[in-house]
Order: C-alpha cells, then structure tokens, then sequence
C-alpha cells in the first residue's frame, strides 16, 4: 500500500482549514446573473473552469513547480509563484489564493519537516513571493513522494470539491445534485491531467474572458456569500 496515500487524503480533505469555503473565485457573479441557476448549468460552468482556470494556470503551475522541485531548480519554483500572482486580474481571487496558500502552507509545516515550505514562508514573510496553494500544494505531494500525475488529479479533485460544495450553498442545490455533478466531472478531470502533462510553460496563464471578468465584478456585488 502506498505509504503517502492517508496523508495525501487528508491535505485533500475538505475540512482542511484553508478557507476554500469563502471563495467562489466568480461563480457567485454567475449566479446572481442567473447565469448558473441549476445542476445543469452549474455543470457547464464547472466544465470551463476545469478546462480554461485550473488547467492552464494552477494544474500547468502544480506540474511546473513539482518538475522544478524534483531537479532543485529554486528559482523556477519562485518564478512560477510570481506569474501566477501577477497574471491573476482580480484583486479578490488574487488575495484569496494568496490566503489559502499561506493557510496551507502554515499547515504543512505544523504537520511535516520541509525544508521548502519554510524557504517559501521566509519569501512570503519578506514580501518576495505571494504563496499560492498550487505551489504549497506541490512542495507538500513531493515530499510526500506522490507520483507527479497523482499530485496534479489530487488537486483538482480538491478545487472542484470545493467549488462544489460552494455552488450547493450558493445556488442552492440538493446534497445528492451536488455528489452526481462530481461524478460526472470525474472524466473531465482525468482529461485534465492528459492535458497539463503535455503543455509547454509558454500555455501557462489561459484564462476564460468571462470567468475573468465575473471575478473582477464580484467585488462590486451588493450582497455576497464568498470573498470571491
């Protein structure tokens, strides 16, 4: 049995405490739009999101940074966390992913003696690098020794979790409505994987037009759930 599979578990769990929980990172833009409005339109936008936002930007940063990792290239590692903080539009999502990756990386370094977690709090601290859960995420999983394919599944399973849960909450939507759309989606995260294991660094920062823009508008909602 694989010895890093109970704890890859855990840091995908979604009661760790990193705060996914107030972040719809635009859905809720959607949603007050009417745009999303149901199951099934909830599906399509989660679609999207699988295949515009998290492949080209935190699932291509994941591999780039557990790539970079593997061959102790620190400076890619920092480089990475740059581009994905400054290629980030909205000052909200952009904010929001630096809190959950500071929370995580905090936590890992509670639960787990690496090195590169505390060289990236120190950049953090010193205001060189933002910290971005994409990238504390990969640290952790190489660790961890999770197979580099493996790392990339567990962290879009744990994005889209919790966009699920968030959408259950938003829209609303049934328990059960929300276990078939992670079912369903299943497929499209495996053809995710495919996809980020064969694109170049020069692909990174793809993003849906609209997904970027209901980010942006989100903080000028009159009422919200989420911070983002």
């Amino acid at each position: 049995m694989d010895s890093y599979l109970l704890s890859l578990l855990q840091l995908c769990d979604s009661n760790l405490p990193t705060g996914a929980f107030s972040h719809s990172f635009g859905l809720e833009t959607y949603i007050q739009n009417e745009q999303v409005v149901s199951k099934q339109t909830f599906a399509k936008w989660l679609q999207v999101y699988v295949r515009e936002q998290l492949v080209y930007n935190d699932g291509l940063a994941l591999r780039l940074a557990y790539e970079a990792l593997v061959q102790d290239q620190w400076e890619t590692l920092w480089n990475l966390d740059r581009m994905i903080t400054v290629q980030s539009m909205a000052r909200e999502t952009r904010e929001g992913s630096a809190r959950m990756g500071q929370r995580m990386m905090q936590l890992g370094m509670e639960l787990y003696l690496i090195p590169a977690l505390v060289g990236y709090q120190d950049r953090v601290q010193a205001k060189q690098s933002s910290g971005h859960p994409a990238i504390v995420f990969a640290i952790i999983a190489h660790h961890l020794a999770v197979p580099k394919s493996t790392a990339i599944l567990s962290y879009l399973y744990s994005c889209t979790a919790s966009l699920i849960q968030n959408g259950v909450r938003g829209i609303p939507l049934g328990q059960t409505d929300g276990q078939r759309l992670f079912q369903e989606l299943q497929s499209y995260l495996l053809q995710a994987v495919e996809k980020i294991e064969g694109l170049d660094e020069d692909d990174f920062g793809i993003t849906s037009p609209g997904i970027e823009i209901s980010q942006m508008k989100h903080e000028r909602l009159h009422i919200r759930l989420f911070m983002s």
